[in-house]
């Protein structure tokens, strides 16, 4: 692992669902000498929380989703689960938020959607807390590959590519970015803060998944996010996936959910442009 400690916007994702990963205390060790000042863990795991007393990284500690439903209809369930796996961590260990669910990646909002949206937008607005969304141009553009040029998802493109107005696009990273800052606008949020809590290009087992891709995809995004998008020119916080390969996961059935997900999104949107 390079080190990107030049980059202040840039933090890596720490996934545990895997069989042959090194000691929590070996990682955290990585990701100091790697100059890395920024960790997003997907649970309240117990030994990374440990190995990150005193280590100074930043850390977005998250909720999965099955624990969701419980936590939002009893607040004295929601209060114990920080009293359990926050508190006694605070003050050295550097947590910066908690992240409700994940893998929500809206890039417009759709009729079913908006209800939800706003809530959450408003409510998130009220309490200066940052929206946390998941973008992968790799998905956008494994769904439309003859529209959608590699280089544009690459953020390789030399010039731009897509003009909207008098903003110009070269990579399909800002054009997805700046999609759900409109969408924001739209619903009276566009004051809110996005943190793009994970992004990444595959390096195989799929199609322009290779070593070279996925490299080119995170030297590109690295230099890139520190001067943010046409719409939001400022630094974009941004984690990206993933140091180690979560060899148990279920990747193929994650891929083609979200695969399935975005073409409904798509499909949507194009529909509700013809009405």
């Amino acid at each position: 692992m390079k080190k990107i400690y030049a980059v202040q916007s840039i933090g890596v994702n720490y996934g545990t669902i895997a069989d042959d990963l090194p000691p929590a205390t070996e990682v955290i060790a990585l990701y100091k000498i790697s100059g890395i000042g920024k960790m997003r863990i997907f649970d309240p795991n117990q030994a990374t929380l440990q190995a990150l007393k005193g280590s100074n990284i930043s850390v977005i500690v998250g909720v999965v989703n099955n624990d969701l439903q419980g936590l939002a209809t009893s607040p004295g369930a929601a209060n114990g689960r920080v009293q359990t796996n926050i508190s006694p961590y605070l003050p050295d260990v550097n947590i910066s938020y908690i992240a409700v669910g994940n893998e929500i990646k809206p890039s417009s909002f759709s009729d079913n959607a908006s209800a939800y949206i706003n809530a959450i937008a408003s409510f998130l607005v009220s309490t200066k807390a940052p929206l946390l969304a998941n973008v992968y141009p790799y998905f956008a553009y494994l769904s439309d590959p003859t529209d959608v040029k590699l280089d544009y998802a690459l953020l390789n493109s030399s010039g731009v590519v897509v003009q909207d107005g008098n903003l110009g696009y070269q990579n399909f990273f800002d054009a997805m970015m700046d999609s759900l800052y409109s969408a924001l606008e739209k619903i009276g949020a566009g004051n809110l803060t996005v943190i793009v809590t994970e992004t990444g290009w595959p390096s195989d087992s799929g199609v322009a998944a290779t070593v070279d891709n996925a490299g080119t995809y995170y030297k590109n995004l690295i230099s890139h996010v520190n001067n943010g998008t046409p719409k939001r020119p400022e630094p974009l916080e941004t984690y990206l996936f993933a140091p180690f390969n979560e060899d148990q996961k279920d990747q193929i059935k994650t891929l083609r959910k979200q695969i399935k997900e975005l073409k409904k999104r798509l499909f949507e949107s194009k529909e509700n442009s013809i009405r």
